[in-house]
């Protein structure tokens, strides 16, 4: 089986999980989840599951997660933090993803789905999750929001941001430009490490709003349910930098 891997992991590997940090963020969005779990009983999916910065924390509070990803170094970073949770994983690609088990929370998160550039390819990836999920089970996407974004670059097709971390000397400088009607993002970011040295990739995303998931969600028979600025239920407003939606599977 051939697996279309855009090559995120391999640009990323090895410096992923210093950009993408077990902090603040992180347990939010493991406590949201938990909290959006209608029956950990039911089992929980990752599409995207990375090297498991939100699956293995989950997991303590769920029950087992099982994972699916395109990028075999995402999944080898994973199987090296094993023993930090319960969870199991497969190469897959999530457009065309064919389990055999349904469950009761399937989450989709970190601008997972933005990576697919593709809309009808988009709306695939949340008809394969709605496939997966049990009836009365959850659908919950987060991702970059389109009118934040743009709101963000100020009138210019091209900006940089910078944030510092809290480990002295490190950070990470974004270099990002708006194209094609401001509907794909490019994003080439800079880690700078303790030691002097720094890292670069880039990621492409296909930005979108919350009407634009909920109608892929509406076509794969589920029901929108809520819309937030971020993980801790904050109101949708047009001007967050991020969306998280969540979707009902009709008993």
């Amino acid at each position: 089986m051939t697996i279309a891997d855009i090559g995120y992991g391999k640009q990323f590997e090895g410096w992923y999980d210093r950009v993408f940090q077990d902090d603040a963020s992180t347990r939010a969005t493991v406590d949201a989840l938990t909290r959006f779990h209608p029956d950990p009983s039911w089992g929980t999916l990752e599409f995207g599951v990375g090297t498991g910065r939100i699956a293995l924390p989950l997991s303590h509070h769920v029950g087992p997660v099982h994972g699916v990803d395109s990028s075999p170094e995402m999944l080898a970073a994973l199987e090296k933090k094993a023993d930090e949770g319960k969870v199991t994983a497969e190469l897959g690609d999530i457009r065309t993803y064919q389990g055999q088990q349904q469950y009761g929370l399937v989450y989709c998160v970190c601008s997972t789905l933005a990576l697919v550039l593709d809309p009808q390819e988009q709306r695939s990836v949340v008809a394969r999750a709605a496939e997966r999920l049990r009836p009365g089970g959850r659908l919950v996407i987060e991702t970059h929001n389109r009118p934040g974004i743009v709101a963000q670059h100020e009138g210019r097709s091209r900006t940089t941001f910078f944030a510092p971390y809290p480990e002295p000397n490190t950070g990470i400088q974004m270099h990002a430009t708006l194209l094609m009607d401001e509907r794909i993002w490019q994003v080439s970011t800079v880690w700078f490490e303790t030691d002097g040295t720094h890292r670069i990739g880039t990621e492409t995303a296909r930005l979108l709003t919350p009407d634009e998931v909920d109608d892929y969600a509406r076509d794969a028979g589920l029901t929108p349910e809520g819309r937030y600025s971020d993980w801790r239920n904050t109101e949708y407003v047009p001007a967050a930098g991020l969306f998280v939606t969540t979707y009902s599977k009709p008993a």
